[in-house]
């Protein structure tokens, strides 16, 4: 794969870069249109989901970019509904057939689903079936803690080779992280920036990231934005980024961060800023008969 900008070497030896675009939350009219804008500014990967609903117009931007296929690091995941064996691998086509490709470079569980860890486990099993065959060239999870990763390791062959997870300033999950690290599995940060401690409709009481007096004073001192700081902190400290924007300007930005790096204070100042109060919702909380959503064939 060719890109002028870093690559993370996952577990498996597949090189996976350092920074993506995320489409969560992206309506379906925007994705296709910011996935082509990405691909121009540079980025050559982009992170979906079957229950984000816009894995087609992730393909169609893929496609009107211009990059090869080859060229471009494709990561997607497998929604509750789907999960089980049989379930998990017909998930797989789908997803691919509304990418429009035959091989997926990630495919992961968006959740642990501990209610139905059964599940979970045999749909693990076939991420496991699918790598096998190449029909993926990696798998992992998403939202598994610590207690989540440690049955998963206990009951499969293949160690995941992502883990993503909130992870921002205010909320840095550092349990979660130290257990990635002791199993060679790379932390995905979803939310980067800190999106979720001040979307609309996530609660009251936001405060947002963007806004810290720490944060900014360290953008600053290197002549960046606040949003560039944060990715850069995560970059420091070794993990995967998928900063989501439809905005031009906004997706170049969130780029243009490989031309300077944090001081071990200043990395440490950040870290400093964990409150503990995580923004999206418990993954104890996520079951089908609360989350369920069906994702519609291709």
């Amino acid at each position: 794969m060719t890109t002028t900008h870093p690559v993370i070497t996952l577990n498996n030896g597949v090189a996976m870069p350092a920074l993506g675009l995320g489409v969560f939350q992206s309506p379906p009219e925007a994705t296709a249109a910011a996935v082509r804008t990405a691909l121009e500014t540079g980025y050559r990967h982009v992170d979906t989901a079957a229950a984000y609903f816009n894995e087609r117009e992730v393909g169609e931007g893929l496609r009107h970019s211009g990059i090869d296929r080859d060229g471009v690091f494709l990561e997607t995941k497998i929604w509750i509904n789907d999960y089980g064996y049989d379930a998990t691998r017909h998930a797989f086509e789908k997803s691919a057939a509304k990418l429009g490709v035959e091989t997926i470079d990630l495919l992961i569980l968006h959740q642990p689903m501990p209610s139905r860890f059964d599940l979970t486990l045999d749909s693990y099993r076939g991420l496991e079936s699918l790598l096998a065959e190449g029909k993926v060239r990696a798998i992992g999870v998403s939202n598994f803690m610590p207690e989540h990763l440690e049955r998963l390791l206990a009951e499969t062959d293949v160690v995941p080779a992502v883990n993503q997870i909130e992870v921002h300033p205010y909320f840095r999950q550092r349990d979660v992280l130290e257990a990635g690290a002791k199993h060679g599995i790379v932390s995905q940060a979803w939310s980067p920036i800190g999106g979720i401690t001040f979307y609309p409709g996530w609660g009251e009481d936001r405060r947002s990231t963007l806004d810290d007096p720490t944060i900014r004073e360290i953008a600053e001192r290197h002549g960046k934005t606040p949003a560039q700081t944060m990715l850069r902190w995560h970059l420091d400290q070794g993990r995967q980024v998928i900063p989501k924007s439809t905005n031009p300007a906004r997706i170049a930005e969130n780029l243009d961060v490989f031309d300077f790096s944090l001081t071990e204070s200043e990395l440490a100042a950040i870290d400093g800023l964990d409150t503990g109060r995580r923004g999206g919702p418990d993954p104890e909380s996520i079951t089908i008969a609360a989350h369920g959503a069906e994702i519609p064939e291709a």
